[in-house]
């Protein structure tokens, strides 16, 4: 009998000893989460994006005639000055190859010149002579005249022969020197690429100077060579007079206006920039994004504000990151988006009271891609869970991990 006493309080024990640690492994313990206080802070909402530089104004300098272009020496960066600095130099285009046709109508055609020209001088003789006998002539009725022997008639018509014979001889030398001209031009035809080539660097050359006051941005067309009329050269713009532009989606482009303040960052200087949007272009353009999804941009111009000696070796068509600033301002109560959940339809935020969570409706304002305004719900100095999870409910008892940091 006593043995039996014996067995059923040691089993007794064990059971009681079984149940005692089954109740403490299971017996809710504060879940332990990130905390965080409500306080006031500065809060921006801006888009952010890629941009690029460029010079505002650009000149591009062309071709004004077809001729065979020099070699341009200029080099990328070079200062230019308005009407003075000699940028690239243009020659007479080489002749071009005849074929057997037209290189025997050339040679005839010189023949048939200086056939002409012979004719010419000829002609030229002949009026040469009989203005020689009509002065002769002239000189005869004169000295009649006086002694009474022809009559003023006579006189009159040698005068008019004479003048006739002078203006033949004009009317010959003229024609002369016409078939003189004709003739050159027909060897002019004949001549070859060949005959030209020792001419190079020798002829009058057409200069270009430069339009404006700046610095080469880019040389399209370095070798010499023929180029045609309006063929671009190079371009020119001053590097001081840059401004950013920026491709937004056109559900962003429509909430930037105007003179709204811009941050530019990433441009290789230690703080960011100022800046201010210019304008809005009022026409979007279809681009492809590098996933291949095709999305419609629209150019909006950014204006630098900050000093010119901050971003002096900035230059054209440099990569830099924007935020344009659409609202900001200082003492806003505001919650990281990782602390906001979703109830139904209203944004809702575990708030702790006494170390344990209950879940608080609160009115969310603007937002940014870190943070949102807290309009109602909750007071400055309430604590709130940072990073809920699965674990977290309401009514559940909570610890803060801070309070395990040693």
């Amino acid at each position: 009998m006593q043995s039996k006493t014996s067995r059923l309080l040691l089993w007794s024990g064990i059971g009681l000893l079984v149940i005692l640690c089954l109740v403490y492994l299971f017996w809710p313990r504060p879940v332990i989460v990130d905390t965080a206080q409500l306080t006031k802070t500065k809060l921006q909402v801006s888009i952010t994006d890629e941009a690029k530089t460029r010079v505002h104004d650009i000149y591009v300098l062309s071709a004004p005639v077809t001729g065979y272009l020099r070699r341009i020496n200029a080099e990328v960066g070079d200062t230019v000055k308005r009407s003075d600095t000699t940028l690239a130099q243009i020659e007479p285009i080489d002749p071009a190859f005849l074929d057997p046709r037209s290189e025997a109508q050339a040679k005839a055609d010189i023949l048939a010149a200086d056939a002409a020209l012979r004719l010419a001088q000829a002609e030229v003789s002949q009026a040469q002579a009989e203005l020689d006998f009509a002065m002769s002539e002239l000189k005869r009725m004169r000295e009649l005249r006086l002694q009474q022997n022809v009559s003023e008639r006579e006189l009159d018509n040698a005068k008019r022969t004479y003048k006739i014979g002078v203006a033949t001889l004009a009317t010959a030398q003229a024609a002369l020197q016409m078939r003189a001209y004709e003739l050159e031009r027909s060897k002019a035809l004949l001549m070859s690429p060949s005959s030209t080539q020792l001419e190079h660097g020798n002829c009058e050359c057409l200069d270009i100077t430069s339009p404006v006051n700046g610095r080469i941005l880019q040389v399209l067309n370095k070798s010499e060579g023929v180029v045609t009329a309006g063929t671009p050269l190079l371009e020119i713009g001053d590097p001081q007079n840059l401004e950013i532009i920026v491709e937004l989606l056109s559900f962003d482009a429509v909430r930037v206006e105007p003179n709204q303040r811009v941050l530019i960052k990433n441009w290789g200087g230690t703080i960011p920039l100022d800046g201010v949007v210019n304008h809005i272009e009022p026409i979007g353009f279809k681009k492809v994004s590098a996933l291949g999804i095709e999305e419609q941009r629209v150019n909006v111009i950014i204006s630098l504000t900050s000093d010119v000696k901050l971003w002096s070796r900035l230059g054209h068509g440099y990569q830099v990151d924007v935020d344009i600033i659409l609202w900001e301002e200082n003492d806003i109560l505001s919650v990281p988006l990782t602390a906001l959940f979703r109830v139904k339809d209203e944004w809702a935020i575990f708030a702790i009271k006494n170390n344990v969570v209950q879940t608080q409706i609160i009115e969310v304002g603007r937002r940014n891609a870190f943070n949102a305004q807290i309009l109602s719900g909750l007071q400055e100095g309430d604590w709130f869970v940072l990073y809920p999870n699965d674990q977290i409910a309401n009514g559940v008892s909570i610890s803060s991990r801070t309070d395990y940091i040693e």
